[in-house]
């Protein structure tokens, strides 16, 4: 048996010289059929179908840093089907399916918790809001259940209900929604792209693109040259930086979203809270530290650490929600580089450059799209054309005016 609890003291006794390599290390050759810059969830995850349902024998991941290391690794794992807008809607309704079978596929334990999400709201306008927005979930499949105040304080009796501000009226429900261990995705993905033959390629940065006619043939690398007629880009908050070594320009910008975790408590905290009066969102681990988060330091950076000013702000949300969680000590804060667009929604497509293919601006939504994220690049890279479930994420919407504004906040990125 490779897996028991005999076997996981002794590796612990022997400080798991015993443990097989989950995938290679992989030296990169000199061509491939595909390259996927980027090795995080998106990433890996369109490495592994462009394998498994395209058929792609010679496809390589490449990573600046290690697998994982990126904002696969830096978010709140929550995963969730929310959405309202067409394009939004029918699109993380296929990604959550997919996390719902995701670990069976995958032969992994993903730590799927489908615990619920609750959004409060705070008066009659978002009460009506959150009902529009529960019964559009409904038409598309998805299941959401308004709540009223009573009905909520059975669910979470430790809210202050009666903040002088934001007193809490109640909360759509979405029992589907929960959480899922980060770690252990892109794990899951980079063994099973791995198992598929796929290269994964660590501390290996793309510095540009050999390009000729309008046409890409290969990336430059810190490890060589690489030659390949397809290469796809899911790089996040690099996307801007690295689409200008291509010579273009991309409606995105870069912004840090930090994170917060307290010391481990006793569970209590069963399912994923937002707060419809700010911008901040809490659940409890497995480990039982509370995990939660805000807004984006709102301007452009490229630092993985936030500021004080925002974790501040983020405080004292928590403090508003849940005055009971006052005294937890804060263990560690991390921040996540979002690739944030115009409108608030992603960009699945071709770029101005033949053969070079976008998977960007995930804003706040990247985490929980990956599953449908990947299938849905893989066939773009691998036969041109979008997926049924991401046709709407053109990249030429910014200048149509198809937008997909799911928050209403218009042209700013920085308010998405």
């Amino acid at each position: 048996m490779r897996y028991s609890g005999l076997k996981v003291l002794a590796e612990g006794l022997r400080g798991g010289a015993g443990w097989r390599p989950f995938w290679r290390k992989a030296a990169p050759a000199a061509e491939y059929d595909a390259i996927v810059i980027g090795g995080g969830g998106h990433g890996l995850a369109t490495a592994y179908y462009l394998a498994r349902e395209h058929g792609l024998a010679r496809v390589a991941v490449l990573e600046k840093g290690w697998v994982g290391s990126g904002n696969v690794g830096r978010n709140t794992t929550i995963v969730r089907a929310t959405y309202m807008m067409p394009g939004n809607q029918e699109f993380y309704s296929t990604s959550l399916k997919m996390w719902e079978s995701l670990a069976q596929d995958l032969n992994f334990n993903l730590m799927y918790s489908p615990r619920g999400l609750l959004m409060l709201f705070h008066s009659d306008g978002q009460r009506d809001a959150f009902a529009r927005r529960g019964n559009a979930m409904l038409i598309q499949g998805d299941d959401a259940q308004l709540l009223d105040r009573e009905a909520l304080r059975a669910l979470v009796p430790y809210l202050d209900y009666d903040q002088a501000r934001f007193p809490v009226q109640g909360a759509l429900l979405h029992p589907r929604g929960g959480t899922v261990r980060h770690d252990a995705v892109a794990w899951a993905y980079a063994r099973a792209a791995d198992a598929r033959g796929v290269d994964i390629i660590e501390n290996c940065e793309v510095t540009g693109f050999d390009l000729a006619d309008g046409r890409i043939s290969g990336v430059q690398t810190t490890r060589g040259a690489i030659r390949a007629g397809r290469v796809g880009m899911a790089v996040a908050g690099r996307s801007g930086e690295l689409a200008g070594r291509a010579g273009f320009r991309l409606p995105v910008e870069s912004h840090v979203l930090q994170a917060f975790v307290t010391e481990g408590l006793k569970p209590f905290v069963h399912h994923v809270i937002s707060f419809g009066m700010g911008h901040f969102y809490i659940s409890q681990s497995d480990k039982g530290g509370l995990v939660f988060g805000g807004d984006i330091d709102f301007y452009p950076s490229y630092a993985q650490r936030g500021n004080l000013p925002m974790a501040e702000h983020v405080m004292e949300a928590a403090m508003t929600l849940m005055p009971a969680i006052g005294r937890a000590r804060v263990l560690r804060n991390w921040g996540g580089i979002m690739d944030m667009t115009p409108d608030g929604s992603p960009i699945i497509d071709r770029s101005p450059i033949e053969g070079l293919f976008l998977n960007t601006g995930w804003n706040y939504g990247g985490f929980k799209a990956i599953p449908a994220s990947g299938l849905a690049f893989a066939h773009l890279i691998a036969t041109g054309a979008p997926h049924p479930i991401a046709a709407r994420f053109r990249l030429d919407r910014f200048n149509t005016g198809a937008l997909i504004d799911e928050e209403g906040t218009g042209a700013t990125h920085h308010l998405h």
